[in-house]
């Protein structure tokens, strides 16, 4: 299936009103890193984290979802909470057992356990799943495997974190770098860190949580987006071989109207499969459908409107495209 066939948008001529598109959102995204900072989860600063069981009182009745417990301590004024639901499993005894895992950021970050605040959110469930609660007799204890998370260690997989995405883009660079050419590749990173800026500055600016399953969304959408760019590129080197003395901006301009059939259809799929997720997909998955919905947005935006027009303003300012494009078509596929 092909659309757009014959479609002759100006992406070229556009470029400065997407670019100011761009730096708008960029700026506002550093307004609210600077002025809010990122929320990170307990996986990157210090917090508490215990396992919740709650048995089920006969194989008939419903398991408690995440959704209910997140709703009973937000009345509460407990906001902070990461929850997970585990699998509902069969103990020694032959019970259920309906098992979540409660983690609260400790502002005080002094390596103590918040008991206090764990306490209050046992004596909630306690009192409002008392049926689900494994012994009634005396003080019920439904908090196991209560656990301090250091701030030393959190640090160490934030860096970690960084790392990886760093060693992605350099990569990457190397590998256009030997595919394109040296500026292609240059330009597909500043494309890339368009991207996660964007998406990095809106989570700050809304204040949700930066947890690892948003760094993989993040790697995730850096190999969707460069996908994008390196398609658009490819087209690019075979317009060039074939129509040599033409006007690289016709030539660009072209390629990118070639390639939008395919963009459009491929984005397009993804991000109905991110919708679905975002909408149907339940709280646990609902950051991570944002930020792959916010990617899918972005990659595609900066590989048609970013990538390929920053090479040309490059070309301009340099004046050197009459010898990097004979060099592009000398490259091998």
């Amino acid at each position: 299936m092909r659309m757009f066939s014959n479609s002759n948008i100006p992406f070229v001529r556009i470029r400065y009103f997407a670019y100011a598109i761009s730096i708008v959102i960029i700026l506002a995204g550093l307004v609210g890193l600077f002025s809010k900072g990122l929320n990170w989860s307990i996986d990157f600063v210090s917090g508490t984290r215990a396992t919740i069981n709650l048995r089920l009182p006969n194989p008939q009745a419903a398991p408690i979802r995440v959704e209910e417990i997140r709703a009973l301590l937000g009345s509460e004024g407990i906001n902070q909470a990461e929850i997970q639901s585990t699998d509902t499993e069969k103990t020694k005894d032959d019970k259920d057992l309906n098992a979540f895992i409660i983690k609260i950021k400790n502002p005080k970050d002094d390596g103590s356990i918040d008991s206090e605040t764990m306490n209050k959110i046992s004596k909630l469930l306690s009192e409002k799943y008392s049926e689900y609660v494994p012994s009634k007799k005396g003080d019920p204890k439904i908090v196991d495997d209560i656990s301090f998370v250091g701030k030393k260690v959190g640090d160490e997989l934030r860096s970690g974190a960084i790392i990886a995405v760093f060693i992605a883009l350099i990569l990457i660079v190397i590998y256009i770098w030997f595919r394109f050419e040296l500026i292609f590749g240059v330009m597909a990173i500043v494309a890339l860190f368009h991207d996660v800026l964007c998406i990095v500055g809106i989570f700050a600016l809304t204040g949700k949580e930066i947890t690892f399953q948003i760094i993989a969304a993040l790697l995730t959408i850096v190999g969707y987006s460069i996908n994008d760019t390196i398609v658009i590129f490819d087209r690019i080197r075979e317009d060039v071989k074939l129509n040599p003395k033409e006007p690289y901006e016709g030539v660009f301009n072209r390629s990118m109207n070639r390639t939008l059939s395919r963009t459009i259809i491929t984005s397009g799929t993804t991000l109905l499969t991110a919708l679905a997720l975002y909408f149907f997909g339940g709280t646990v998955l609902h950051d991570f459908a944002f930020a792959m919905v916010l990617g899918v947005v972005f990659g595609t935006y900066s590989s048609v409107f970013v990538a390929s027009n920053l090479v040309i303003d490059w070309y301009h300012i340099t004046h050197k495209e009459k010898k990097s494009l004979a060099h592009l078509t000398k490259k091998k596929k």
